[in-house]
């Protein structure tokens, strides 16, 4: 069982930046990769980014060049560094992890992160 907790969203005009927050804890040592997703009302969770235990990283094509995914193992942390927000960015930030197993995936109840133009 893995608890996950966002934080480090809120309001930012476009152009800035924002870094959120994923803690985990629990059988944290059993997670085998972590991701960013988002969604905005009426629409699907989107694929933000995703780091494996070896820290290999990947990024949804709407996000690259822009955003990074770390993770700080002493902290049992992930984080996402977005820069050069744009409205499109808004939306309710969740992260997601993946544990061995484990059926289904963990989740965090979400921040909000609003971009204004």
């Amino acid at each position: 069982q893995v608890q996950l907790v966002e934080s480090g969203g809120g309001l930012v005009q476009a152009g800035g930046s924002l870094r959120l927050s994923c803690l985990a804890s629990g059988s944290i040592i059993r997670i085998r990769a972590m991701d960013w997703y988002r969604q905005t009302p009426g629409n699907q969770r989107e694929f933000v980014a995703t780091i494996t235990r070896d820290g290999s990283t990947t990024y949804g094509n709407s996000v690259k060049g822009r955003f990074t995914v770390s993770r700080d193992a002493a902290k049992n942390t992930m984080y996402l560094q977005m820069n050069s927000l744009k409205p499109e960015d808004t939306a309710v930030y969740y992260c997601k992890a993946y544990v061995d197993g484990a059926t289904g995936a963990s989740w965090g109840q979400g921040t909000q992160v609003t971009v204004s133009s």
